[in-house]
C-alpha cells in the first residue's frame, strides 16, 4: 500500500514540477525558476516519501526536511522580494523628446529637404522603418526624400520610433524591415541568435559619444581612464579630478539602450558600478535634465551622443567635457581626434522587401550622406 502510494506521489509531485517548470519559460524569471523548480520538485518528493514509510520520526530526518522547506522558502522570498525591490526603483524620467517635429512632410516639419530630387524614389511597398530617438531626424529626412508625400505618424506608420530596444525587438519579431541604431549590445546579438537570426549592420553616419555635467561644475575635461573610473565607481568625488568637495552622482540609461551600450564598449573591459535606484534614467532627454537639478545637485555627469544632447534637447545649462582635453566638435569627429567615436547603422535582418537593399544603398550615396550631415551627424568618411 505504501509503495502504490508513495508512485502517486511521485507522480502527482512530479507532474506539477513539470507544468510549474514549463511555465516558467514564459516569464522574466525562467533563469531563476528553471533551476529553483526542480530541485524543489525532487526534495518534495523525497520528504514525502519520507512521510508515507514514517521515516520523520527520526530526528536527523526531520531536521534535515524542515531546514530543506525553511531554506526553500527563504530563497524563494529573498529572490521575489529582490525583483519587487527592482519593480519599485524610482526611475526619474521617461522619454519627453517631441519626435512629431522631425515628422516626414508636416508642415514646418524640421526634417531637412535635399533640394532637389532624389535619385531614388518608393512609392509602394514601403520599408517599415523604426530606430532610436536620437537617429528619427535622420531616417525621416531619408523618408521624406524618397517616399510618397502622405501621413506618417511617429506612432503607426511606416516610419515609427520606439526608442532603441523597441525598435531592436520590432526588427527581430519582422515587425519592420530596417532599424536605425548604434551597434547592438551583446545580450541583443544573443537575443537575436536565439532566434536564428543574422543580423547585416551598414553605416550610414558618424557621431560622438559624449559626457556632460552641469554648467556651474568647475570640471571642463576628463581622461578616457578618469571617466572609466567614476562609472566604474573607483572615482567617487569630484575632487579627485580637481572639482568640488562633492559625491559624483553618475548617471545610467537602462541595459538594451543606446547610449548604455556605447557606455559598456567604452568602459572597455571594466565592469560597471551598479547605479542607485534614482539613478536609472529611462530617458535620452531626462539623463540630461536630471544632471543639471535633480534634486537641486550640480555634482552629476550623464552622457549621450552628441546631436542629441546639443540640438536636439538644446538645453544650453549643461556643459560636454571634453575627453583627453579633446571637445566633441563635428571638426573633431571628422578629423577623428576626439577619442570616443562610433558608427550608426541601418540595421536588417531577414529581407522579404526588395525596396531595402537600394534603399539602403541610397542611404549611403552622396544625397544620403547630405541628409546625414544636414541633420547634424557626421557622414561617413
Amino acid at each position: 500500500m505504501k509503495f502504490f502510494a508513495s508512485l502517486i506521489m511521485v507522480f502527482g509531485i512530479g507532474f506539477a514540477g513539470a507544468v510549474l517548470w514549463f511555465a516558467s519559460f514564459s516569464t522574466k524569471s525562467q533563469a531563476f525558476y528553471g533551476r529553483f523548480i526542480p530541485i524543489v520538485t525532487i526534495g518534495f518528493i523525497i520528504i514525502s516519501i519520507l512521510l508515507i514509510y514514517e521515516k520523520w520520526k527520526k530526528r536527523a530526518v526531520k531536521i534535515i526536511s524542515i531546514t530543506f522547506l525553511l531554506l526553500a522558502g527563504i530563497v524563494v522570498g529573498s529572490y521575489e522580494g529582490y525583483q519587487y525591490y527592482l519593480r519599485s526603483l524610482e526611475i526619474v524620467s521617461t522619454q519627453d523628446v517631441e519626435l512629431s517635429k522631425y515628422q516626414p512632410f508636416a508642415e514646418n516639419t524640421q526634417a531637412v529637404t535635399l533640394g532637389e530630387a532624389s535619385t531614388l524614389q518608393i512609392e509602394e511597398n514601403l520599408p517599415r522603418l523604426d530606430g532610436a530617438t536620437a537617429l528619427y531626424p535622420v531616417y525621416a529626412a531619408f523618408a521624406q526624400a524618397v517616399y510618397p508625400d502622405k501621413d506618417y505618424s511617429v506612432n503607426n506608420s511606416e516610419v515609427i520610433s520606439c526608442q532603441t530596444s523597441g525598435a531592436f525587438d520590432n526588427l527581430i519579431d519582422g515587425a519592420v524591415d530596417i532599424a536605425f541604431l548604434a551597434e547592438p549590445s551583446e545580450k541583443q546579438y544573443q537575443q537575436a541568435e536565439r532566434k536564428n537570426i543574422e543580423l547585416s549592420l551598414t553605416p550610414i553616419g558618424r557621431e560622438a559619444f559624449v559626457f556632460f555635467v552641469h554648467h556651474d561644475n568647475p570640471v571642463a575635461s576628463l581622461t578616457v581612464e578618469e571617466i572609466q573610473g567614476i562609472y566604474a565607481g573607483e572615482i567617487t568625488n569630484w575632487k579627485e579630478l580637481g572639482g568640488n568637495d562633492e559625491e559624483i552622482l553618475a548617471f545610467q540609461r537602462p541595459e538594451g539602450s543606446g547610449s548604455q551600450s556605447a557606455l559598456i564598449r567604452f568602459m572597455d573591459g571594466k565592469s560597471l558600478m551598479d547605479p542607485p535606484a534614482d539613478e536609472i534614467v529611462t530617458g535620452m532627454a531626462g539623463i540630461i535634465r536630471e544632471t543639471l537639478d535633480y534634486r537641486n545637485k550640480e555634482n552629476a555627469i550623464g552622457y549621450s551622443f552628441r546631436y542629441f544632447s546639443q540640438e536636439m534637447v538644446e538645453n544650453g545649462d549643461i556643459k560636454h567635457v571634453a575627453v583627453n582635453d579633446v571637445a566633441p566638435t563635428k571638426e573633431n569627429i571628422q578629423n577623428n581626434t576626439y577619442p570616443v567615436v562610433a558608427e550608426f547603422y541601418a540595421v536588417t535582418a531577414t529581407i522579404n522587401n526588395p525596396n531595402v537593399s537600394p534603399f539602403i544603398e541610397w542611404m549611403q550615396s552622396p544625397q544620403g550622406q547630405s541628409l546625414v550631415e544636414q541633420t547634424g551627424y557626421v557622414p561617413l568618411p
